[in-house]
């Protein structure tokens, strides 16, 4: 015990020593490594960006336009599931949605932004990694530790909420919005950029969301989340994440419990990782 306190303290020293030396550094050098940390990243976008430019059919053929039709993935699983537990659903998407273009270098400038997003979507690990790079010297090595696989964690919850928002919150939205009419005497035409906007905004808002735990944990560790908080507001949570449900889906209580359920898992996720911070900070204060 007192072989394993010593390392600890001698670890603390050399990562507290290292911590020292990089605060010597100006406000210029580190304003110079920031910087060349956002240009590798924004080259790594441009990279990607560009080579889904080239490849644009496939992007907006085989992925972007295809959750407006009533034969996208989530339209036929709904209509499986419905069958499986008796219960009759007609899918989503009706009707195939239309999309219009006003502008004459409308539908090239939305080719090129969605371009840009897609290389900020398959590029984000690098951005992470980037990121993480640039914090990384400013840690202790305990922290570091703790931290370990962070790029990893932060990159696979950012692709499944992206899947999640793709695959569960797009066609359901699409499915509602594109119905909805104020009377019979307005008829929906669609522009691609409001088309684009929303299923761009949606997906990424997922990966986002799915970020959760990771806040969580970074909250936790300061001390400004407890699990006895989260688990207080649990009920309300709730109840706020059915409201959203209802109000991207369509008004059937199947389509708002397959879009209800990841949320709610999510959150207990969340208050596990808070409660595993919490007990850790509570074990070293028994130690001291």
């Amino acid at each position: 015990m007192a072989e394993e306190t010593s390392r600890e303290e001698e670890s603390t020293k050399k990562s507290k020593k290292t911590v020292e030396e990089k605060a010597e550094m100006s406000f210029l050098d580190h304003l110079e490594t920031l910087r060349w940390h956002i240009i590798k990243s924004v080259i790594s976008i441009f990279v990607f960006a560009t080579l889904a430019y080239i490849y644009s059919d496939f992007i907006w053929n085989t992925i972007i336009l295809a959750p407006k039709g009533h034969d996208f993935w989530t339209s036929r699983m709904l209509i499986k599931l419905g069958d499986f537990f008796g219960y009759k659903s007609d899918g989503l998407m009706s009707k195939d949605l239309s999309l219009i273009n006003f502008n004459l270098s409308g539908q090239f400038m939305v080719d090129i932004w969605t371009a840009i997003i897609a290389g900020f979507i398959i590029s984000f690990p690098y951005v992470m990694y980037q990121f993480w790079s640039f914090i990384k010297p400013a840690l202790y090595e305990n922290e570091r530790r703790h931290a370990t696989g962070a790029v990893t964690i932060m990159s696979g919850l950012f692709f499944v909420g992206v899947l999640f928002g793709y695959y569960l919150i797009v066609p359901f939205s699409l499915d509602w919005l594109a119905t909805y009419s104020i009377s019979s005497q307005v008829v929906n035409q669609i522009n691609i950029l409001s088309y684009i906007s929303s299923v761009t905004s949606i997906v990424i808002a997922g990966g986002i969301a799915f970020e959760l735990p990771v806040l969580v944990y970074f909250l936790s560790t300061i001390g400004v989340l407890t699990p006895k908080f989260l688990r207080k507001y649990r009920r309300h949570s709730y109840v706020l994440l059915l409201i959203i449900a209802a109000i991207i889906t369509p008004p059937d209580v199947l389509s708002q419990l397959i879009v209800t359920i990841p949320l709610v898992i999510l959150f207990e996720v969340s208050i596990f990782i808070s409660a595993h911070v919490d007990k850790a900070h509570k074990r070293k204060l028994d130690e001291i």
